[in-house]
């Protein structure tokens, strides 16, 4: 039996109020405790749930070629059972009090989380900390995890909607981690083995590299007091003297410009993405792109909505995104139409591009994206779930934390000269290209025209 860490060990955590709410509602408070395990709450005594979760960073970004998927393959895994309970014990024990529990795998973190009801909150906290302490990872385990992995695989290749994404972050980056697919291919999930995925697993879930988000009608000291004790049961607090490790650099990933890939499949439609480098997440310009972003393509009142589909009815989805890491960023402009429309579409895109670019949007369509933006930013942060994503991603991504007031006061500053500044330097830029769908020979001889 492992023994408990001494009183004087115990002492060691060090809690800090980092956003003082109104009468304790959405008031976030951050313990650290020994072995570097970071535990960051939002209290909302108005609802009767929780959420809870557990963020790692780690995600596909941090694999080599040969181990491409090995993350997502570790999150089934780790439903799979533990010293403690099988893989019918994790389900159904949550499903017994009408909870809903599940992970998700992105390029620099991963996530395993449960929402029940604010009385069902210990046992939440009991599973999902036992699944992230005393996964088994069985050879048998990863033998029949391996088949649903290649099937959801499939069934992403069977989405050209989706998969044209992962194209772009092929044509954006090429054999580079972030290039590479979150679920790896074919080929790389069946030459892992257990051996290799638990070594993966020792290394990347270290208390260090934790983080432990929990928001709904909580009481911080009682989830601090169930997760140190989960983690003290199985051992795994480590080092006392452990520090968490900061918020990830990057590595000055490589990206490109004018570059064109076509992926021919029997397709209904043509599937298309256009853009450029973005901005990396802390970048200070990132409030002015996201108004930028919200101008273009954000919403039905959004320019290429406008143009593409509402004025000529080229397209029924058309929309624009940004995705942001630690040292670099993708903006995107996506559109499915029928394969003989994929010029028009094109074009029409490319001139609205390099017309924000070289005019910047009017006075009107910033205001009007501000208001959007602001909006929508309160409105996804009205259940638990999102509130745990925010202050989960925060604190491992940032290392702080911000206030929905102060979100809003930096949407709310953004000025029309800054929106049009970034404009001119990420718009200005020589997109690339990817597309999935039925072209012909001559379609696609004529698709490099776009970028040119």
């Amino acid at each position: 039996m492992t023994a408990r860490p001494s009183s004087e060990a115990r002492a060691v955590a060090r809690t800090q109020t980092l956003i003082k709410g109104q009468n304790g509602i959405g008031t976030v408070r951050k313990t650290t405790l020994p072995g570097g395990l970071r535990v960051v709450t939002e209290t909302l005594p108005s609802v009767r749930s929780a959420t809870f979760g557990i963020w790692a960073h780690v995600g596909s970004r941090d694999e080599t070629p040969a181990l491409n998927g090995a993350t997502h393959y570790l999150e089934h895994l780790l439903f799979k059972g533990t010293r403690k309970r099988s893989a019918l014990d994790i389900s159904s024990a949550l499903d017994a009090v009408g909870g809903e529990m599940n992970a998700f795998t992105a390029k620099e973190y991963t996530c395993y989380y449960a929402r029940v009801l604010d009385a069902d909150l210990p046992l939440a906290i009991d599973v999902v900390c036992d699944m992230l302490t005393g996964s088994l990872i069985r050879e048998e385990d990863v033998d029949v995890e391996r088949g649903a992995i290649l099937e959801e695989i499939a069934m992403t290749e069977d989405d050209p909607g989706d998969c044209v994404h992962d194209l772009f972050a092929h044509t954006m980056f090429g054999d580079n981690a972030l290039g590479r697919p979150v679920l790896g291919t074919v080929d790389t999930v069946n030459a892992l083995t257990a051996d290799r995925i638990r070594r993966f697993y020792r290394k990347h879930y270290d208390p260090t590299h934790l983080v432990v988000a929990c928001a709904g009608n909580i009481d911080h000291a009682k989830v601090v007091r169930q997760v140190r004790a989960a983690f003290e049961k199985a051992g795994t607090l480590g080092d006392p003297d452990a520090q968490p490790i900061a918020p990830r650099q990057g590595r000055r990933t490589i990206r490109t410009s004018g570059q064109v890939e076509l992926l021919a499949r029997k397709t209904e439609q043509a599937h298309v993405v256009l853009g450029m480098p973005g901005l990396a997440r802390t970048d200070d310009r990132r409030w002015a792109m996201g108004v930028l972003n919200t101008a273009l393509g954000g919403g039905m009142s959004s320019r290429l909505f406008q143009e593409v589909r509402e004025k000529r009815g080229l397209a029924y989805s058309v929309y624009s995104y940004t995705s942001g890491f630690a040292d670099c960023g993708l903006f995107g402009v996506y559109a499915g139409c029928r394969p003989s429309q994929v010029h028009d579409v094109l074009r029409i895109c490319r001139e609205e591009l390099d017309h924000v670019a070289q005019n910047g949007l009017s006075d009107e369509e910033i205001t009007r994206a501000i208001g959007q933006l602001r909006g929508s930013t309160v409105l996804g942060l009205e259940d638990t779930g999102a509130l745990m994503n925010r202050i989960g991603k925060s604190e491992l991504c940032w290392g702080e934390q911000m206030s929905v007031d102060d979100m809003l006061a930096q949407i709310a500053a953004v000025t029309p000269d800054e929106v049009r500044s970034v404009a001119r330097d990420i718009l200005g830029q020589r997109p690339s290209l990817s597309v999935i769908g039925p072209l012909k020979d001559k379609q696609a001889a004529r698709l490099h025209d776009a970028v040119a």
